[in-house]
């Protein structure tokens, strides 16, 4: 039964928000077409509650990248439209998503894990090379390699008759794992976390590491998502569970 002269006000206390933000989901489109008394004023009904719910639950998610937003934002426009099934789909897809990045940040964590056991992939005798050889067989630019030894993931001795950096094998196979653990999402500060955990004492097992990648320092004053990359998965993951059911009890009131 639809709910009658529902004000912005009402709707946002409901749902637990600011009236501006339910302006601004009607103006960017997440909210389906808002009926008005001929007085002007907005008549709300349920359905408006139930894709509010939703916008929030998915728009009140911390910045885990652009791909799963913006099919977070996807899915919001497209229930908005009434097209429900499409959006149950995209719930589903969205999931998948999430369990994707989470299972390749896993399977990055374990290949730290594995290189700070002392496992290698390439032998030693390989004559060392320059930057721009080292950057060009990594597929990187000169600028990230610069950019990885300014912040301290990596230290590169350098020939002490031209001071030029030497990347030999224990070298390369360091940025191949910078590069897998950059890539799969864990932001520089995690990453320098489990460097100098391997460099320092406490240890430097599979699971401190994990621990280490995913626990900011109390010095850290600015934190995103991506310096507690396997926690912020998998609090998305419940919350694309709980997007799936949101949108599936819309269905049935259809």
């Amino acid at each position: 039964m639809p709910y009658k002269r529902l004000s912005t006000k009402k709707i946002a206390d409901i749902v637990g928000v600011h009236p501006n933000t339910v302006r601004l989901y009607e103006s960017v489109g997440f909210l389906p077409p808002i009926p008005r008394a001929a007085n002007g004023y907005r008549q709300y009904t349920e359905a408006h509650i139930d894709q509010m719910r939703l916008a929030r639950k998915v728009m009140g998610s911390p910045w885990l990248g652009r791909p799963i937003r913006r099919m977070g934002v996807e899915l919001v426009l497209t229930a908005a439209k009434g097209d429900l099934s499409e959006a149950q789909w995209l719930a589903y897809q969205h999931l998948k998503l999430v369990e994707t990045e989470l299972a390749q940040a896993e399977q990055a964590a374990e290949v730290l894990a594995r290189w700070a056991a002392g496992e290698r992939t390439q032998e030693d005798g390989q004559p060392a090379l320059q930057i721009k050889e080292a950057a060009r067989a990594l597929n990187l630019t000169v600028d990230v390699l610069r950019n990885w030894e300014r912040n301290g993931l990596i230290e590169v001795p350098r020939n002490p008759r031209n001071r030029y950096r030497q990347y030999g094998a224990p070298q390369m196979e360091h940025l191949r794992v910078l590069r897998i653990l950059l890539r799969s999402g864990y932001s520089t500060m995690a990453v320098l976390r489990a460097m100098l955990r391997m460099q320092g004492e406490g240890g430097s097992s599979g699971d401190v590491l994990r621990q280490v990648l995913d626990t900011p320092r109390e010095d850290e004053d600015v934190l995103t998502a991506a310096d507690r990359w396997i926690t912020s998965l998998r609090s998305q993951q419940q919350r694309a569970l709980e997007i799936i059911e949101l949108v599936e009890e819309m269905l049935k009131k259809l």
